[in-house]
């Protein structure tokens, strides 16, 4: 057995050295910086609606038409949030992130073709 490392064929690609690149950091940040301010909104509604519903029972009580009520619509409200974070997340992928990581794809399956 020896220490030496296999050579690298000349399509290998170093990924490492694409994932300190500035343009794969700033795809990073720019992802970043819309999920954790989403994440951090929705968490805060999150704990709101269980603070109210442990603290709260007579405003989460109150009929708003028939037998619903105040905390049936907050719930349900949260499965809303939900879906629209998502479709919000989607939408701003497809605008910023999608072209993006394509550019990125498309230079490095230039260099594993070579």
């Amino acid at each position: 057995m020896t220490d030496r490392k296999p050579e690298e064929s000349p399509g290998a690609i170093d990924y490492i050295a694409v994932e300190e690149s500035p343009r794969f950091q700033t795809l990073k940040r720019t992802q970043r910086s819309f999920i954790f301010p989403l994440a951090a909104l929705f968490l805060i509604w999150y704990f709101v609606y269980v603070l109210l519903g442990a603290y709260a029972h007579e405003f989460m009580a109150q009929r708003v038409w028939g037998d619903i009520t105040v905390g049936l619509l907050l719930g349900l409200g949260q499965f809303v949030t939900t879906f629209a974070i998502t479709m919000a997340y989607v939408s701003f992928a497809n605008r910023k992130l999608d072209p993006k990581a394509q550019e990125i794809r498309e230079e490095l399956e230039k260099v594993e073709v070579r």
